[in-house]
């Protein structure tokens, strides 16, 4: 690993260091993330390859490359590819491999779902129940092995955020997707999700309406058997952060960044958009309160996963500002004092 720094709150302490870059000449935003035969995957997701942006008239490009590391000093290597070039859909790990949900290509959002499995240098594919509906810009996580997904957009030309609650049973996945009760709350997009305690969260994101973007702080609990209810509003919002949040050992869900919206209204044609936050939130689930417990070393990646693997927080790639991608993969431990 590369590179040390640290910092602490009044009950735990943040070491931050990096593993080998993503080997890609400017990185991606929107990959999926996860972890499979114990071995860190990234997958496809999207850039400007030669580095520029849309107000300069180039392109975003998808892409279908597979790397993979298999332990923390190895190499990055590529092991095949994606059915299709796909990003921006929701990554889970489960005891089977990872799981690929929704996404988007460049011409529009897929339902499709994928069990990703690693072995031998070569990955393979398992055609899982589609989602109910084309869904890209979503958010989800595992609990009890169930799998649920929460907002998103329809497809590129979406004017609107969705209120989709759905979930598929991994013991008993031929049973398909099934549709829950929404969060009562605005629909969204780019929320973080979170797992604790027999509960599933659900914070922040963006509100699309009319094809305004309204960046929300709100955040909801969901008990299984018992529903939803609103819980403290985070202090900022957290747009596109990392997700899932970090399940800390004493009760704690931690976000790292995020977009607050602070930036907003900035000509990116100025190329003076500070970055995203680099805040970094801890939502206390037993006293239903928020803390501001630090600042990232670096600038902060949005459009990206979080995943657990050898007992550090991983965040691979994403978005540092506007347009801007990084192949710097952020490795995050995270110790009880």
């Amino acid at each position: 690993m590369i590179g040390i720094s640290s910092c602490s709150s009044k009950n735990i302490s943040i070491d931050w260091s990096s593993l080998m870059d993503i080997p890609d000449q400017v990185g991606f935003a929107g990959s999926f993330v996860g972890i499979a035969n114990d071995a860190l995957i990234v997958a496809g997701g999207a850039n400007f390859p030669d580095g520029g942006a849309p107000w300069t008239g180039s392109k975003k490009v998808w892409h279908d490359d597979i790397f993979v590391l298999d332990h923390p000093k190895s190499k990055w290597k590529k092991v095949g590819k994606l059915p299709r070039p796909l990003g921006y859909g929701v990554s889970i790990t489960c005891r089977e491999g990872m799981i690929l949900i929704g996404g988007s290509t460049q011409d529009k959002h897929s339902s499709e779902v994928l069990l990703l499995q690693y072995e031998g240098d070569s990955v393979r594919f398992e055609r899982f129940p589609d989602l109910p509906q084309p869904l890209a810009n979503s958010t989800g996580v595992i609990l009890n092995n169930i799998v649920y997904i929460l907002g998103g957009t329809l497809d590129h030309s979406s004017t609107k955020s969705e209120s989709n609650f759905w979930a598929l049973d991994l013991d008993s996945v031929d049973a398909g997707w099934k549709i829950l009760d929404s969060w009562p709350g605005p629909s969204r997009m780019l929320a973080v999700a979170g797992a604790q305690d027999e509960a599933i969260y659900l914070f922040s994101g963006a509100r699309l309406e009319d094809g305004t973007r309204e960046y929300l702080k709100d955040a909801y609990r969901y008990d299984v058997g018992k529903g939803w209810k609103e819980i403290a509003s985070l202090p900022s919002p957290v747009v596109a952060a990392p997700s899932p949040a970090f399940a800390e050992s004493s009760g704690h869900l931690l976000i790292f960044g995020g977009d607050d919206g602070s930036s907003v209204g900035i000509d990116p044609k100025q190329d003076k958009h500070p970055g995203f936050s680099r805040s970094i939130l801890s939502y206390d689930a037993y006293a239903d309160r928020w803390s501001d417990i630090g600042s990232q070393p670096e600038t902060a990646a949005v459009t990206t996963s979080l995943v657990v693997w050898d007992g550090r927080i991983i965040i691979p790639g994403g978005e540092v500002r506007p347009a801007v991608r990084t192949r710097q993969v952020v490795v995050v431990d995270v110790r009880d004092l």
